[in-house]
């Protein structure tokens, strides 16, 4: 009989301890869903354009929902790594860094308000200036340049991929100095003087003319395009994957129907969602960032190749083909 009984315990130890772990494994809803935003303009003018999308997905989800902005893309990634926050809008640069290193996932992207889908990354300079593409190409260290982010994929991947890689220039010793800030601030530095020329792109330069300001006005006339890249996809949304499957539907309910439909609440939506200059959102997953895979791939062949760096050529090659092969096994017209 004792025998018994120490059976029947130990048993139910044991199946206590199996369940145990697989209890503590489950994610905990959150008390509150933290959304980082892209640190591409200035905070209050996020903010002023953000505030009403989030206090509509605040009500919906029935979480309170706080926005988390970062001095640089870095920080954005590294606070969902370190779960300070659960969601955002992400650059396809920084997006596939938290994809790599936060844990994140893509579960949305943005789609043009007008035209098709897309963005460029453009070189902009001061209009008559008489700075043209060769002049800032001769990399004789007189004139001051303005980059984006480490992280952004238009202020500073476009720009080496396309145009500064391909013809082996090395910002840092072509120019007399060179500047990262966000796009916004690169604007006005070169409408000001105080930059000769600075990396953007045509998102961005649309947001400051929805502004309608008279700074902003001014700032726009002032430019002039010298570059243009090739087409780059719409930004990715992100989240992590370990993130209450709950709180996750409820996100997605509210992201995907979020002006939609008609009547006069789908049009108020409408108008918030062109603050942040988007259509209603579009379902989407990892394979989004493989036109930015592509990019970085190609940037690294092509140093590789002229450093004649063997390893690293490969290295680039095998990601290259890697990613041919993924696209090629997408569903039809994905």
């Amino acid at each position: 009989m004792i025998t018994r009984r120490l059976a029947l315990a130990l048993a139910a130890a044991l199946t206590l301890a199996g369940c145990s772990p697989k209890e503590a494994a489950k994610p905990a809803a959150p008390a509150v869903v933290n959304f980082s935003i892209m640190s591409t303009e200035g905070r209050q003018t996020q903010m002023d354009d953000w505030g009403p999308f989030l206090a509509d997905m605040e009500k919906s989800i029935g979480v309170p929902v706080k926005p988390f902005f970062g001095t640089n893309y870095t920080s954005l990634i590294e606070a969902m790594r370190f779960k300070q926050t659960d969601v955002g809008w992400f650059t396809n640069q920084s997006g596939l860094e938290a994809v790599r290193r936060a844990n994140g996932e893509v579960f949305a992207r943005t789609v043009k308000p007008n035209g098709p889908d897309g963005y460029q990354a453009v070189i902009v300079v001061k209009k008559g200036s008489g700075i043209t593409l060769d002049k800032l190409l001769t990399c004789d260290r007189t004139l001051n340049f303005g980059m984006g982010d480490a992280k952004s994929t238009s202020g500073t991947l476009a720009p080496m991929t396309y145009l500064f890689a391909p013809r082996g220039v090395d910002p840092n010793t072509c120019f007399k100095t060179v500047r990262s800030a966000n796009h916004e601030a690169n604007l006005f530095s070169v409408a000001q003087g105080l930059l000769d020329a600075a990396t953007n792109n045509t998102a961005s330069m649309d947001r400051m003319a929805m502004m309608g300001t008279e700074m902003s006005k001014k700032t726009l006339a002032s430019l002039d395009v010298i570059w243009t890249s090739p087409t780059i996809p719409e930004d990715p949304m992100v989240r992590r994957k370990d993130l209450d499957p709950a709180i996750k539907a409820k996100i997605d309910a509210f992201l995907f129907s979020y002006g939609t439909g008609e009547g006069p609440e789908a049009e108020r939506q409408r108008k918030v969602l062109e603050r942040i200059q988007t259509k209603p959102f579009k379902r989407a997953d990892n394979s989004h960032l493989l036109p930015v895979r592509e990019m970085e791939a190609s940037g690294q062949l092509i140093v590789a190749r002229r450093k004649g760096d063997a390893a690293a050529e490969k290295a680039a090659q095998a990601e290259l083909d890697e990613i041919a092969a993924e696209k090629k096994a997408l569903p039809p017209g994905q």
